[in-house]
């Protein structure tokens, strides 16, 4: 697998440092799978601002990668995803633009990532 991008949902799910988030990083792991990317865009989504709120999401965001973006060819990328499946955000069609070609992406909300990626090349979508 290319890579493991992790939607708003995800990164939120994951920072929460309960059994379901620790097994499936873990499980991740086992599989080397664990280098999981994280848009910044994503930030946007699960970002308050507030010290308070962010602190769990931000040591959690230390484990994974967060890659600036998305440049113009993705952003393009994403748009045509977008049109395509007729649903979801920007968020959502930036991240499985980044997972193309071959690559997975963890989330909270199936429904429109699945939608996506049945346009988008190879790429998988597991739930959280």
């Amino acid at each position: 697998m290319k890579a493991l991008i992790l939607d708003s949902g995800a990164v939120t799910r994951l920072a929460r440092q309960n059994r379901l988030s620790s097994e499936t990083i873990r499980l991740a792991s086992n599989k080397d799978l664990w280098s999981a990317i994280v848009p910044s865009l994503v930030l946007v989504e699960c970002l308050t601002g507030r010290q308070n709120n962010d602190a769990t999401v931000n040591r959690f965001l230390k484990r994974c990668q967060v890659v600036d973006g998305p440049h113009e060819k993705l952003a393009r990328r994403a748009g045509s995803l977008r049109a395509k499946a007729g649903r979801g955000s920007a968020v959502d069609a930036v991240v499985v633009a980044m997972a193309e070609p071959g690559g997975a992406v963890l989330t909270g909300d199936h429904r429109d990532l699945r939608a996506l990626a049945a346009h988008a090349q190879d790429v998988r979508v597991f739930s959280m």
